[in-house]
């Protein structure tokens, strides 16, 4: 934990050297920088002697911390800035950043100072990948071993390894986050953005968070070219980053191996199309502009994005429907996305779809096939659990704030964008909304779903058993 806080503390520093640029007061960052450091180096020293073997349980148990803590100092920079007073909107605000949902409470996006807006946007990057995985790079220096945070970060399934060691598999990983972080950033630029917004953008696409130095979003860059960049990166951050980093070194037969990846190209590429129609019946006869808003919105929710370009609320009840389901999918596992995850859902339709050869032949052994490889019974119920609880979480958060007062659709879409960690949803948070409107209470139990839904369920919910807590 101390060893994180000292790596947050570093990451705020970018955001000084922009407060001094765009000649603000540096102090609220640099002075949260230099605290949550202090805080970071007391804990690590004076701990440091301890036992460093890292057991399954610990490596839950840290993997929950650490978004807690990077969530509590992460808010440091807006509440000593006093550009957030509230406790309960600074935590939502930040909590949405490292979690990578991309919702905000913010109404003047454009007003807030520089540095500031820098710093959100490098806290979904820091979310985006996991800075566990980072932290597993470096750990080895330390004396700590990281597999079991590994295994507790990972947001997803996937059996792909990029080298047997996770130390060096973390740092191909963020290899290839950073190379693709700058060439968004650098595309961005040539495309007309400033390089302060070019590189804030870059920082929140590859992160599929969706924070913007805008207040309309991506929809505030009227260029195909920006547009067609920001739906490229948005679909390389949902993919699976082995497989990315596959291509990358030319071992494309792993690549097209991927039943996920394939999966997850079909859906993405099949909506847009279906959304195509009813877009370009609206806007009248641009099909290159109704395509571009088509694609951009699926895989801006689809990676769980959240950038906007359009109200897609505008185009009527069915489009609006098939955004809020898209809001339930998620991208691939391994990506920096969040939601279900695209071979969740490819497991259970396969699952299901064997059920009834199963029951036709009730003797036969029936194996499910992903990859090429058999899913074991133990992954399958592991899955089963997974979507059981989803809809549970979502179908509870949604009661507690009707309860509240809020309307059915607005709850709806609050609850599902928070637990997919996506953004934007329907109802009153739609688009071109926001949550400023939500009561304290409102606005900390989201950001409670939002690190449910960024750890996956189980890493948090398993802190709440009583058998975690029994001795061995």
């Amino acid at each position: 934990m101390g060893a994180l806080l000292v790596l947050i503390g570093l990451l705020m520093l970018p955001g000084v050297v922009f407060s001094f640029h765009f000649e603000e007061d540096p102090w609220p960052i640099l002075s949260s920088a230099v605290i949550t450091m202090i805080v970071g180096g007391i804990l690590f020293f004076s701990f440091s002697k301890q036992d460093q073997n890292i057991r399954k349980r610990e490596g839950y148990l840290i993997v929950s911390l650490s978004w807690v803590f990077m969530a509590g100092f992460g808010m440091l920079p807006f509440i000593l800035s006093h550009e957030i007073i509230s406790f309960s909107d600074a935590l939502f605000e930040t909590t949405s950043g490292i979690t990578t949902t991309g919702a905000s409470i913010l109404n003047d996006i454009e007003a807030m100072p520089k540095g500031l807006l820098f710093w959100r946007s490098m806290l979904q990057w820091i979310g985006g990948l996991g800075i566990i995985v980072l932290t597993v790079a470096i750990f080895p220096l330390l004396g700590i071993g990281g597999i079991e945070l590994f295994v507790a970060e990972s947001p997803g399934p996937t059996s792909d390894k990029v080298h047997p060691r996770i130390s060096e598999t973390a740092k191909r990983l963020w290899y290839v986050y950073v190379g693709l972080t700058l060439a968004a950033t650098l595309l961005y630029w040539i495309g007309g953005m400033t390089f302060y917004d070019g590189i804030n953008h870059a920082l929140t696409t590859l992160a599929t968070g969706g924070f913007s130095t805008k207040n309309a979003s991506m929809a505030y860059y009227d260029s195909a070219f920006i547009q067609y960049t920001a739906i490229f990166f948005m679909f390389l951050a949902g993919t699976n980053f082995t497989i990315i980093y596959f291509g990358l070194v030319g071992r494309f037969r792993k690549v097209l191996k991927s039943d996920e990846f394939k999966a997850y190209a079909f859906v993405v590429f099949a909506i847009s199309i279906v959304l195509f129609f009813p877009i370009f019946a609206n806007i009248g006869s641009d099909p290159e502009l109704a395509f571009r808003k088509s694609a951009f919105q699926v895989v801006s929710l689809i990676t769980t994005t959240g950038f906007v370009s359009d109200d897609y609320t505008q185009y009527g009840q069915g489009v609006t429907f098939i955004c809020f389901i898209l809001l339930f999918i998620g991208a691939s596992a391994g990506s920096t996305a969040g939601g279900i995850k695209f071979v969740r859902h490819l497991t259970f339709f396969k699952n299901s779809y064997l059920e009834f050869k199963r029951l036709v032949h009730p003797r036969a052994i029936v194996p499910l096939m992903i990859n090429g490889d058999r899913v074991t019974g133990r992954i399958v119920t592991h899955i089963m659990n997974f979507l059981l609880l989803y809809l549970l979480i979502f179908v509870f958060g949604a009661f507690v704030l009707s309860i509240m007062g809020y309307d059915f659709e607005t709850s709806l879409g609050a609850v599902a964008t928070c637990l997919g960690n996506v953004g934007p949803g329907i109802g009153k948070v739609g688009p071109v909304n926001n949550f400023a409107f939500f009561s304290p209470f409102a606005k900390i139990f989201l950001s409670f779903i939002m690190l449910l839904g960024r750890l996956e369920l189980f890493t948090i919910l398993i802190l709440f058993t009583p058998f975690f807590w029994r001795a061995n």
